[in-house]
């Protein structure tokens, strides 16, 4: 379970996206998580690009796999992990009422603005359809690279968070971790 919800931090897909993905989505070499349109809200295609951190994650959980189908095999009668374990963990945690599996996307697209990265490339990696019906029509752009550059430095914002040991309010010290990436994304004179 540990290992689902550092996934869903780093990438911060639905829930239904995550818990039903398949090892043959994942291209380690691209570094690209390939989601089907059957398991997407859209029901479009949607691909991830994947993060140093991610992929080590995806390592640890090809180590304990118990098979070679589904990155979070099920129990029982269920191919793949029931979609209520993340929010029972979460609960367990100690975060009820205040984190849900849906929580890390809003997380996510909150921090990601607010540190400087582009909206249009936080929505496609959210997998968000255009507001806009003629820019849906003829906008196609998935953004891949800058969208890898936005993932690699999430990831490397919440090892920042992760490995900065601050003592008091978490807040306090994540407003101060945007604050200075929104510097350093900010073009220079």
């Amino acid at each position: 379970m540990r290992l689902a919800l550092q996934m869903m931090a780093i990438v911060f897909v639905r829930t239904g996206e995550l818990i039903p993905a398949q090892w043959s989505e994942f291209d380690r070499r691209e570094k690209l998580w390939s989601i089907p349109a059957e398991r997407m809200k859209m029901r479009r295609p949607h691909v991830v690009p994947l993060s140093r951190q991610l992929l080590a994650v995806l390592d640890e959980l090809w180590e304990r796999r118990r098979n070679d189908v589904w990155v979070f095999p099920g129990e029982r009668s269920c191919p793949y992990m029931n979609k209520n374990s993340m929010l029972g963990a979460l609960k367990r945690m100690g975060y009820k009422g205040e984190m849900t599996g849906h929580g890390f996307r809003g997380l996510a697209s909150t921090v990601l603005n607010e540190m400087g990265y582009a909206r249009a490339h936080i929505e496609i990696q959210l997998a968000h359809a255009p507001k806009n019906e003629v820019e849906a029509a003829y906008n196609k752009a998935l953004y891949l690279p800058q969208r890898r550059i936005m993932m690699q430095g999430w990831a490397d914002f919440l090892d920042e968070i992760r490995n900065s040991g601050r003592r008091g309010n978490p807040r306090t010290g994540v407003k101060q971790l945007i604050a200075t990436h929104s510097r350093a994304l900010q073009p220079t004179a």
